[in-house]
Protein backbone atom coordinates (compact mmCIF):
# COMPACT_ATOMS: atom_id res chain seq x y z
CA UNK A 1 0.00 0.00 0.00
CA UNK A 2 1.47 3.27 -0.67
CA UNK A 3 2.32 5.93 2.39
CA UNK A 4 -1.10 7.06 3.70
CA UNK A 5 -0.83 10.90 3.72
CA UNK A 6 -2.39 11.93 6.66
CA UNK A 7 -3.48 15.65 8.53
CA UNK A 8 -4.87 15.65 12.07
CA UNK A 9 -7.18 18.15 13.29
CA UNK A 10 -7.51 18.86 16.83
CA UNK A 11 -10.80 19.91 18.52
CA UNK A 12 -10.00 21.88 21.67
CA UNK A 13 -12.01 19.45 23.98
CA UNK A 14 -9.27 17.01 23.23
CA UNK A 15 -5.99 17.12 25.44
CA UNK A 16 -3.33 17.37 22.58
CA UNK A 17 -0.62 15.38 24.93
CA UNK A 18 -2.93 12.14 24.79
CA UNK A 19 -3.51 12.88 20.48
CA UNK A 20 -0.18 13.08 20.18
CA UNK A 21 1.26 9.82 22.08
CA UNK A 22 -1.19 8.08 19.82
CA UNK A 23 0.20 9.27 16.70
CA UNK A 24 1.87 7.00 14.81
CA UNK A 25 5.56 7.84 13.58
CA UNK A 26 6.00 9.02 9.84
CA UNK A 27 7.44 5.66 8.20
CA UNK A 28 6.53 3.92 4.74
CA UNK A 29 3.59 3.29 5.39
CA UNK A 30 2.42 6.32 7.51
CA UNK A 31 3.29 10.25 7.12
CA UNK A 32 1.39 12.98 9.27
CA UNK A 33 1.56 15.88 7.25
CA UNK A 34 -0.10 18.11 9.94
CA UNK A 35 -1.41 18.48 13.70
CA UNK A 36 -3.33 21.45 14.35
CA UNK A 37 -4.84 23.01 16.78
CA UNK A 38 -8.27 24.21 16.46
CA UNK A 39 -10.71 23.21 13.88
CA UNK A 40 -11.01 26.67 12.07
CA UNK A 41 -7.44 26.82 11.93
CA UNK A 42 -7.82 23.27 10.46
CA UNK A 43 -10.56 23.33 8.15
CA UNK A 44 -8.08 26.49 6.60
CA UNK A 45 -4.81 24.39 6.35
CA UNK A 46 -7.02 21.25 5.18
CA UNK A 47 -7.76 23.44 1.78
CA UNK A 48 -4.17 23.58 1.18
CA UNK A 49 -3.21 19.93 1.54
CA UNK A 50 -3.31 17.14 -0.72
CA UNK A 51 -4.35 13.92 1.83
CA UNK A 52 -5.12 10.62 1.42
CA UNK A 53 -6.98 10.32 5.15
CA UNK A 54 -8.04 13.22 7.56
CA UNK A 55 -8.04 12.36 11.38
CA UNK A 56 -10.13 14.48 13.74
CA UNK A 57 -9.81 14.16 17.34
CA UNK A 58 -12.22 15.19 20.25
CA UNK A 59 -13.29 15.00 23.98
CA UNK A 60 -16.40 13.52 24.40
CA UNK A 61 -19.18 15.35 22.82
CA UNK A 62 -18.44 17.62 20.58
CA UNK A 63 -21.03 19.41 17.90
CA UNK A 64 -18.22 21.17 16.28
CA UNK A 65 -16.20 17.72 14.99
CA UNK A 66 -19.60 16.50 14.07
CA UNK A 67 -20.02 19.54 11.83
CA UNK A 68 -16.29 19.43 10.75
CA UNK A 69 -17.22 15.71 9.50
CA UNK A 70 -19.91 16.64 7.54
CA UNK A 71 -18.25 19.55 5.57
CA UNK A 72 -14.90 17.31 5.34
CA UNK A 73 -17.01 14.55 4.27
CA UNK A 74 -19.10 16.72 1.30
CA UNK A 75 -15.73 18.90 0.25
CA UNK A 76 -14.40 15.60 -0.58
CA UNK A 77 -16.41 12.47 -0.45
CA UNK A 78 -13.98 9.91 -1.15
CA UNK A 79 -11.64 10.75 1.38
CA UNK A 80 -12.11 8.59 4.45
CA UNK A 81 -12.14 10.26 8.01
CA UNK A 82 -11.22 8.56 11.21
CA UNK A 83 -12.19 10.27 14.34
CA UNK A 84 -9.80 9.94 17.26
CA UNK A 85 -12.30 10.42 20.60
CA UNK A 86 -11.39 10.75 24.03
CA UNK A 87 -14.02 9.85 26.69
CA UNK A 88 -16.54 9.18 24.07
CA UNK A 89 -19.99 8.04 24.42
CA UNK A 90 -21.93 5.27 22.74
CA UNK A 91 -24.45 7.55 21.53
CA UNK A 92 -21.81 10.34 20.11
CA UNK A 93 -19.98 7.13 18.73
CA UNK A 94 -23.04 6.48 16.36
CA UNK A 95 -23.60 10.58 15.90
CA UNK A 96 -19.92 10.16 14.41
CA UNK A 97 -20.67 7.53 11.89
CA UNK A 98 -23.95 9.34 11.20
CA UNK A 99 -21.93 12.28 9.83
CA UNK A 100 -19.88 10.25 8.05
CA UNK A 101 -16.61 8.98 9.38
CA UNK A 102 -14.99 5.45 8.64
CA UNK A 103 -13.87 4.67 11.83
CA UNK A 104 -13.28 5.70 15.65
CA UNK A 105 -10.63 5.06 17.72
CA UNK A 106 -11.17 5.56 21.70
CA UNK A 107 -8.26 7.19 23.54
CA UNK A 108 -5.82 6.23 24.74
CA UNK A 109 -4.16 4.42 22.07
CA UNK A 110 -1.36 2.61 21.00
CA UNK A 111 0.27 4.15 17.67
CA UNK A 112 0.75 0.62 15.93
CA UNK A 113 -3.31 0.53 16.60
CA UNK A 114 -4.32 4.11 15.61
CA UNK A 115 -1.96 3.17 12.02
CA UNK A 116 -3.70 -0.13 11.25
CA UNK A 117 -6.97 1.63 11.69
CA UNK A 118 -5.24 4.84 9.58
CA UNK A 119 -4.73 1.60 6.81
CA UNK A 120 -8.04 -0.36 7.39
CA UNK A 121 -9.72 2.62 6.29
CA UNK A 122 -8.07 3.87 3.35
CA UNK A 123 -7.86 0.20 2.17
CA UNK A 124 -11.53 -0.06 2.70
CA UNK A 125 -12.26 3.18 0.56
CA UNK A 126 -9.99 1.79 -2.08
CA UNK A 127 -12.20 -1.65 -2.02
CA UNK A 128 -15.55 0.05 -1.91
CA UNK A 129 -14.58 1.67 -5.44
CA UNK A 130 -13.39 -1.16 -7.07
CA UNK A 131 -16.12 -3.09 -5.84
CA UNK A 132 -19.05 -0.61 -7.35
CA UNK A 133 -17.23 -1.00 -11.00
CA UNK A 134 -17.06 2.81 -11.05
CA UNK A 135 -13.78 4.55 -12.73
CA UNK A 136 -13.56 8.10 -13.09
CA UNK A 137 -11.76 8.93 -15.86
CA UNK A 138 -8.45 10.33 -16.06
CA UNK A 139 -7.76 14.30 -15.17
CA UNK A 140 -4.18 15.78 -16.22
CA UNK A 141 -3.17 19.10 -15.07
CA UNK A 142 -1.09 21.14 -17.26
CA UNK A 143 1.61 23.09 -15.47
CA UNK A 144 3.64 25.66 -15.51
CA UNK A 145 5.70 27.32 -12.21
CA UNK A 146 6.55 30.23 -14.69
CA UNK A 147 4.44 32.41 -16.92
CA UNK A 148 5.02 32.43 -20.68
CA UNK A 149 6.27 28.68 -21.19
CA UNK A 150 2.97 27.75 -23.29
CA UNK A 151 0.71 25.72 -20.82
CA UNK A 152 -2.55 26.98 -22.85
CA UNK A 153 -1.45 26.40 -25.69
CA UNK A 154 -0.26 22.89 -24.74
CA UNK A 155 -3.75 22.17 -22.66
CA UNK A 156 -5.68 23.36 -25.70
CA UNK A 157 -3.78 21.14 -28.16
CA UNK A 158 -4.06 18.23 -25.85
CA UNK A 159 -7.67 18.59 -25.38
CA UNK A 160 -8.54 18.84 -29.26
CA UNK A 161 -5.84 15.97 -30.14
CA UNK A 162 -7.58 14.12 -28.19
CA UNK A 163 -10.96 14.33 -28.95
CA UNK A 164 -9.59 14.14 -32.34
CA UNK A 165 -8.74 10.76 -31.32
CA UNK A 166 -12.36 9.84 -30.35
CA UNK A 167 -12.35 10.84 -26.04
CA UNK A 168 -15.09 12.60 -24.87
CA UNK A 169 -12.88 15.75 -23.40
CA UNK A 170 -13.69 18.10 -20.79
CA UNK A 171 -11.23 21.36 -21.18
CA UNK A 172 -11.54 23.82 -17.75
CA UNK A 173 -9.80 26.99 -18.00
CA UNK A 174 -8.41 27.26 -14.46
CA UNK A 175 -6.40 30.56 -14.91
CA UNK A 176 -9.45 32.48 -12.85
CA UNK A 177 -7.71 36.14 -13.93
CA UNK A 178 -6.53 35.94 -17.02
CA UNK A 179 -7.60 32.72 -18.61
CA UNK A 180 -7.14 32.72 -22.27
CA UNK A 181 -8.12 29.20 -23.35
CA UNK A 182 -10.87 30.85 -25.04
CA UNK A 183 -9.00 32.95 -27.06
CA UNK A 184 -7.14 30.22 -28.53
CA UNK A 185 -10.02 28.33 -28.91
CA UNK A 186 -11.63 30.78 -31.21
CA UNK A 187 -14.84 30.72 -28.61
CA UNK A 188 -17.09 33.81 -27.16
CA UNK A 189 -17.67 33.30 -23.47
CA UNK A 190 -21.31 33.17 -22.91
CA UNK A 191 -21.02 31.11 -19.48
CA UNK A 192 -17.94 31.04 -17.22
CA UNK A 193 -16.80 29.86 -13.86
CA UNK A 194 -17.83 33.12 -12.80
CA UNK A 195 -21.32 32.74 -13.71
CA UNK A 196 -21.69 29.17 -12.49
CA UNK A 197 -20.38 30.29 -8.89
CA UNK A 198 -22.70 32.72 -8.79
CA UNK A 199 -26.07 30.20 -9.60
CA UNK A 200 -26.80 29.54 -6.05
CA UNK A 201 -28.39 25.55 -5.72
CA UNK A 202 -26.94 22.33 -6.07
CA UNK A 203 -24.84 21.01 -9.10
CA UNK A 204 -25.43 18.19 -11.26
CA UNK A 205 -24.37 17.16 -14.22
CA UNK A 206 -27.32 18.56 -16.24
CA UNK A 207 -26.44 22.12 -14.99
CA UNK A 208 -23.05 22.07 -15.06
CA UNK A 209 -23.07 21.24 -18.91
CA UNK A 210 -25.23 24.43 -19.46
CA UNK A 211 -22.28 26.60 -18.37
CA UNK A 212 -19.93 24.71 -20.90
CA UNK A 213 -19.23 25.94 -24.24
CA UNK A 214 -18.43 23.49 -27.56
CA UNK A 215 -15.72 23.62 -29.47
CA UNK A 216 -15.59 22.30 -33.22
CA UNK A 217 -14.08 19.64 -32.10
CA UNK A 218 -16.19 18.28 -29.74
CA UNK A 219 -14.21 19.35 -26.49
CA UNK A 220 -16.52 20.72 -24.00
CA UNK A 221 -14.95 23.83 -22.32
CA UNK A 222 -15.62 25.79 -18.75
CA UNK A 223 -14.31 28.74 -19.56
CA UNK A 224 -12.42 31.23 -17.05
CA UNK A 225 -14.24 34.28 -15.69
CA UNK A 226 -13.93 37.12 -18.16
CA UNK A 227 -12.86 39.74 -15.65
CA UNK A 228 -10.08 39.28 -12.98
CA UNK A 229 -12.50 40.87 -10.22
CA UNK A 230 -14.84 37.63 -10.61
CA UNK A 231 -12.23 35.25 -9.84
CA UNK A 232 -12.41 35.25 -5.85
CA UNK A 233 -16.56 33.90 -6.20
CA UNK A 234 -14.98 30.66 -7.65
CA UNK A 235 -14.32 28.83 -4.54
CA UNK A 236 -12.12 25.63 -3.96
CA UNK A 237 -15.01 23.43 -3.05
CA UNK A 238 -17.20 24.14 -6.12
CA UNK A 239 -14.15 23.54 -8.00
CA UNK A 240 -13.75 19.87 -6.22
CA UNK A 241 -17.26 19.41 -7.39
CA UNK A 242 -16.79 20.08 -10.87
CA UNK A 243 -13.89 17.78 -11.19
CA UNK A 244 -15.53 15.20 -9.64
CA UNK A 245 -18.83 15.30 -12.13
CA UNK A 246 -16.77 15.95 -15.07
CA UNK A 247 -14.69 12.84 -14.27
CA UNK A 248 -17.82 10.71 -13.87
CA UNK A 249 -18.92 11.64 -17.14
CA UNK A 250 -16.30 12.13 -19.74
CA UNK A 251 -13.36 9.77 -20.83
CA UNK A 252 -10.64 12.73 -20.10
CA UNK A 253 -10.59 15.72 -17.95
CA UNK A 254 -7.83 18.39 -19.11
CA UNK A 255 -7.10 21.60 -16.25
CA UNK A 256 -5.00 24.55 -17.66
CA UNK A 257 -3.63 26.20 -14.63
CA UNK A 258 -2.11 29.63 -13.79
CA UNK A 259 1.41 29.87 -13.14
CA UNK A 260 2.15 28.84 -9.33
CA UNK A 261 0.91 26.72 -6.92
CA UNK A 262 -2.33 28.70 -5.78
CA UNK A 263 -4.97 26.65 -3.95
CA UNK A 264 -7.03 26.18 -6.64
CA UNK A 265 -3.78 24.41 -8.57
CA UNK A 266 -3.02 22.35 -5.77
CA UNK A 267 -7.07 21.26 -5.38
CA UNK A 268 -6.41 20.20 -9.06
CA UNK A 269 -2.95 18.37 -8.19
CA UNK A 270 -5.24 16.71 -5.29
CA UNK A 271 -7.37 14.60 -7.59
CA UNK A 272 -5.34 14.49 -10.84
CA UNK A 273 -4.31 11.33 -12.26
CA UNK A 274 -1.63 13.26 -14.24
CA UNK A 275 0.33 16.21 -14.36
CA UNK A 276 2.06 17.24 -17.48
CA UNK A 277 5.29 20.25 -16.58
CA UNK A 278 5.28 22.65 -19.79
CA UNK A 279 8.78 24.52 -20.09
CA UNK A 280 11.16 26.54 -21.95
CA UNK A 281 14.52 26.18 -22.82
CA UNK A 282 16.18 28.86 -20.91
CA UNK A 283 17.83 29.29 -17.88
CA UNK A 284 14.27 31.32 -16.02
CA UNK A 285 12.51 28.89 -17.00
CA UNK A 286 14.73 25.62 -16.39
CA UNK A 287 15.17 26.72 -12.85
CA UNK A 288 11.36 27.50 -12.09
CA UNK A 289 10.79 23.74 -13.65
CA UNK A 290 13.37 22.43 -11.40
CA UNK A 291 11.72 24.15 -8.00
CA UNK A 292 8.02 22.71 -9.74
CA UNK A 293 8.98 19.48 -10.00
CA UNK A 294 10.75 19.44 -6.19
CA UNK A 295 7.55 20.95 -4.91
CA UNK A 296 5.59 18.00 -6.46
CA UNK A 297 8.04 15.34 -4.85
CA UNK A 298 7.43 17.09 -1.63
CA UNK A 299 3.60 16.77 -2.02
CA UNK A 300 4.22 13.16 -2.68
CA UNK A 301 2.78 13.27 -5.90
CA UNK A 302 4.05 10.30 -8.31
CA UNK A 303 7.08 10.72 -10.87
CA UNK A 304 5.85 8.09 -12.81
CA UNK A 305 2.98 10.55 -13.50
CA UNK A 306 4.51 13.61 -14.31
CA UNK A 307 5.32 14.49 -17.81
CA UNK A 308 7.29 16.70 -19.05
CA UNK A 309 7.25 18.67 -22.33
CA UNK A 310 9.78 21.48 -23.39
CA UNK A 311 8.89 24.24 -25.55
CA UNK A 312 10.60 25.79 -28.34
CA UNK A 313 12.98 22.98 -27.62
CA UNK A 314 14.74 23.75 -31.27
CA UNK A 315 15.63 27.55 -30.02
CA UNK A 316 19.73 27.98 -29.78
CA UNK A 317 20.28 29.10 -26.32
CA UNK A 318 23.48 27.31 -25.66
CA UNK A 319 21.38 24.77 -23.67
CA UNK A 320 21.13 21.17 -25.28
CA UNK A 321 18.77 18.36 -24.24
CA UNK A 322 21.16 16.48 -22.39
CA UNK A 323 21.82 19.57 -20.26
CA UNK A 324 18.25 20.00 -20.01
CA UNK A 325 18.35 16.02 -17.89
CA UNK A 326 21.34 17.18 -16.46
CA UNK A 327 19.52 20.15 -14.73
CA UNK A 328 16.20 18.45 -14.24
CA UNK A 329 17.56 15.26 -12.82
CA UNK A 330 15.08 14.19 -16.04
CA UNK A 331 14.36 14.11 -19.77
CA UNK A 332 11.77 16.00 -21.44
CA UNK A 333 9.43 13.67 -22.67
CA UNK A 334 7.77 15.45 -25.59
CA UNK A 335 9.86 18.35 -27.52
CA UNK A 336 7.44 20.89 -29.44
CA UNK A 337 9.93 23.04 -31.66
CA UNK A 338 9.51 26.64 -32.59
CA UNK A 339 6.98 27.73 -35.50
CA UNK A 340 5.76 30.69 -36.87
CA UNK A 341 2.15 28.39 -37.74
CA UNK A 342 2.17 27.84 -33.83
CA UNK A 343 1.77 31.59 -33.20
CA UNK A 344 -0.61 32.10 -36.44
CA UNK A 345 -2.82 29.20 -35.25
CA UNK A 346 -2.93 30.96 -31.44
CA UNK A 347 -3.82 33.98 -33.19
CA UNK A 348 -6.41 32.66 -35.50
CA UNK A 349 -7.86 30.51 -32.66
CA UNK A 350 -7.54 27.28 -33.88
CA UNK A 351 -5.59 25.00 -32.52
CA UNK A 352 -1.98 23.59 -34.66
CA UNK A 353 -3.19 20.52 -34.17
CA UNK A 354 -5.97 21.30 -36.49
CA UNK A 355 -4.87 24.00 -38.37
CA UNK A 356 -1.48 22.08 -39.64
CA UNK A 357 -1.86 18.62 -38.61
CA UNK A 358 1.48 17.52 -40.73
CA UNK A 359 3.35 20.21 -38.86
CA UNK A 360 6.33 18.94 -36.27
CA UNK A 361 4.27 20.32 -33.49
CA UNK A 362 1.00 19.45 -34.27
CA UNK A 363 2.62 15.78 -33.93
CA UNK A 364 4.57 16.77 -30.85
CA UNK A 365 1.04 17.60 -29.47
CA UNK A 366 -0.40 14.49 -30.61
CA UNK A 367 2.35 12.19 -29.35
CA UNK A 368 1.66 14.00 -25.93
CA UNK A 369 -1.92 12.95 -26.27
CA UNK A 370 -1.20 9.68 -27.01
CA UNK A 371 0.65 8.96 -24.26
CA UNK A 372 -2.62 9.64 -22.36
CA UNK A 373 -4.65 7.62 -24.60
CA UNK A 374 -2.79 4.51 -24.89
CA UNK A 375 -4.41 1.64 -23.37
CA UNK A 376 -1.09 1.66 -20.72
CA UNK A 377 -2.29 5.13 -19.73
CA UNK A 378 -6.17 3.79 -18.90
CA UNK A 379 -7.53 5.06 -15.13
CA UNK A 380 -7.73 2.48 -13.00
CA UNK A 381 -10.81 1.94 -10.16
CA UNK A 382 -9.17 4.94 -7.82
CA UNK A 383 -8.09 6.76 -11.11
CA UNK A 384 -4.89 6.24 -10.78
CA UNK A 385 -2.92 5.13 -14.30
CA UNK A 386 0.71 3.81 -15.37
CA UNK A 387 2.89 5.19 -17.74
CA UNK A 388 2.50 4.59 -21.09
CA UNK A 389 5.05 2.64 -23.27
CA UNK A 390 5.52 5.59 -25.87
CA UNK A 391 6.39 7.91 -22.89
CA UNK A 392 9.53 5.55 -22.00
CA UNK A 393 10.27 4.78 -26.23
CA UNK A 394 10.16 9.15 -26.17
CA UNK A 395 12.60 8.89 -23.14
CA UNK A 396 15.35 6.63 -24.88
CA UNK A 397 14.86 8.06 -28.04
CA UNK A 398 15.97 11.30 -26.87
CA UNK A 399 19.05 10.25 -25.28
CA UNK A 400 20.11 8.83 -28.43
CA UNK A 401 20.96 12.12 -30.46
CA UNK A 402 24.15 13.40 -31.41
CA UNK A 403 26.68 15.32 -29.09
CA UNK A 404 26.92 18.84 -30.09
CA UNK A 405 30.74 19.86 -31.44
CA UNK A 406 34.03 20.77 -29.01
CA UNK A 407 33.48 24.56 -29.52
CA UNK A 408 29.74 24.52 -28.75
CA UNK A 409 30.02 22.25 -25.66
CA UNK A 410 32.44 24.48 -24.40
CA UNK A 411 29.74 27.26 -24.23
CA UNK A 412 26.61 24.87 -23.23
CA UNK A 413 28.92 23.44 -20.20
CA UNK A 414 29.35 27.15 -19.36
CA UNK A 415 26.10 27.87 -19.33
CA UNK A 416 24.83 24.87 -17.69
CA UNK A 417 26.92 26.21 -14.93
CA UNK A 418 25.38 29.52 -14.77
CA UNK A 419 21.93 28.03 -14.53
CA UNK A 420 23.31 25.31 -12.17
CA UNK A 421 25.09 28.49 -9.94
CA UNK A 422 21.47 30.39 -10.06
CA UNK A 423 19.71 26.87 -8.77
CA UNK A 424 21.99 27.06 -5.87
CA UNK A 425 21.10 30.64 -4.81
CA UNK A 426 16.90 29.22 -4.97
Amino acid sequence: MPVVRTFVAVDSSVDRAVVQEALPASSGEIEILGVINGLEDSWNALQEAPIDLLAVACGGHSDRALYFIESALKQRPERPIVVLAENAQNGFVRRVFEAGADDVVSLPESPDRVAFVFQKAVARRQGAATASGIAQAPMICVLGPKGGTGKTLTSSNLAVAMAMAGKKVALIDLDLQFGDIGLTLGLTPQKTLYDLAKSGGSLDQEKLETYMTNHVSGVRVLLAPTRPDQASFVSVDLLRDVFSLLRSSYDVVVVDTPPGFTSEVIASIDVSTHLCIVGMLDSLSLKNTKLGLETLELMGYDDGRISLLLNRSDSRMGITEDDVETILGRAPDVLVPSSREVAKSMTDGVPIVLAAERSEASQAFRQLAATYTAPAMAPSQNGAGEPSESKSKSKSKSKSKPKPKPDQQAKNDDQVGRVRQLLRRQ
